[in-house]
């Protein structure tokens, strides 16, 4: 894969799209367009996609336009874009709750643009998990109950079932609460229960829409944290729509941002704010702290024989965890690989550049 993929390179390589377990691939999209208004069929019968100039005269609004990409097995792949960029569209269409007006959405292989709606009701029941930004609890339901509300219309046994929920319940930092209801809960409660409800029927790939942005700034950052204690536990395949760019340095291993309907590039934070591909993303991430995305190995002095240190950082560390570190040292401090081995060392001007935004990759 490309240190950054634009939207050009991922149509170039569309051609070698969709084939199960390339490149740990679960879910990939090929060409997805979601149009709406009453004249879309005006266009859907022609040549395709359509140009700009047809888009106008049809009337029709571009939701999604021309999304491309795939979703690695195990990662938490973040799509990012201000309100109307069709990001919550665009994860709807993935589990097919909206319908693509065109192209390929397949899950382990498996094009759900042909599946029929029996087919989608069991994979959502039994291999998708969705939370979304409103909790959505049964309010007449007690705790316990809403969590094992998925497993229920499954038809899994009622102790089958209340034995899942008891351990997705404790996974969550909920237990002694099994018998409380919505309403006797707090804000970052409830949205564990959300959380619990959507793991219990152990699915396989996970959609999340906004799901911390109605919660207070301390609530949502432990949220964050317990989202984090979660995956290092569960390695779920994650799709995580959010607007807030620090939380997506916080959680995404890539990052797609999307622009009026299209995904207009998709990098690691670090290649993102470092390598922006147009000026649109250069100004999205213009505010993030650099310390905060640049790693150690990006800002290292490197060196080309083994060295002897007694102080050494990982060169996937942020700058920013390992800042207090570095500056109290009177020499360079070591960077070391996965293996152990020196490959780097950083320095306090190194860090000071960066903590005073000069930092860039070299």
């Amino acid at each position: 894969m490309a240190a950054v993929e634009t939207q050009a390179q991922r149509r170039a390589a569309a051609s070698a799209f969709g084939k199960k377990g390339r490149g740990g691939a679960k879910l990939g999209l090929k060409g997805v367009w979601k149009l709406f208004g009453p004249h879309v069929h005006r266009l859907t019968g022609g040549e395709w996609p359509p140009t700009d100039e047809k888009l106008s005269q049809a009337g029709v609004i571009t939701a999604v336009r021309d999304a491309t990409f795939e979703v690695n097995e195990g990662e938490i792949f973040v799509i990012m874009g201000l309100s109307g960029s069709g990001k919550s569209t665009l994860v709807r269409c993935m589990s097919r709750l909206i319908e693509p007006t065109a192209g390929e959405i397949l899950f382990d292989g498996q094009d759900l643009l042909r599946a029929k709606e029996r087919e989608l009701i069991e994979l959502r029941r039994h291999r998708m998990g969705m939370v979304f930004q409103h909790f959505a609890l049964l309010p007449h339901l007690n705790v316990l109950e809403n969590v094992a509300f998925p497993l229920e219309i499954q038809g899994v046994k009622r102790e089958e079932r209340y034995a899942r929920a008891r351990q997705v319940i404790d996974l969550v930092g909920l237990s002694g609460r099994e018998t409380y209801y919505p309403r006797e809960l707090s804000g970052g409660q409830q949205q564990r229960v959300g959380i619990a409800r959507s793991l219990a029927a152990e699915p396989e790939i996970w959609f999340l829409d906004e799901p911390f942005s109605a919660l207070e700034p301390l609530i949502r950052r432990e949220m964050q944290d317990e989202f984090l204690r979660l995956q290092s536990l569960l390695k779920k395949t994650i799709v995580f729509i959010t607007h807030d760019f620090d939380e997506a340095i916080r959680l995404a291993d890539r990052i797609a941002i999307m622009k009026d309907g299209a995904v207009i590039q998709i990098g690691s934070p670090e290649q993102l704010v470092t390598a922006p591909a147009s000026a649109y993303v250069a100004e999205f991430t213009r505010d993030i702290p650099r310390a905060k995305v640049l790693s150690a190995k990006s800002v290292m002095t490197p060196v080309d024989r083994p060295l002897i240190a007694d102080n050494k950082v990982p060169a996937d560390a942020k700058i920013h965890d390992i800042a207090d570190l570095v500056m109290r040292r009177s020499t360079a401090v070591a960077v070391i690989d996965g293996r152990g081995d020196t490959i780097g060392l950083l320095t306090k001007e190194a860090v000071l550049n960066v903590l005073l935004g000069k930092g860039a990759l070299r």
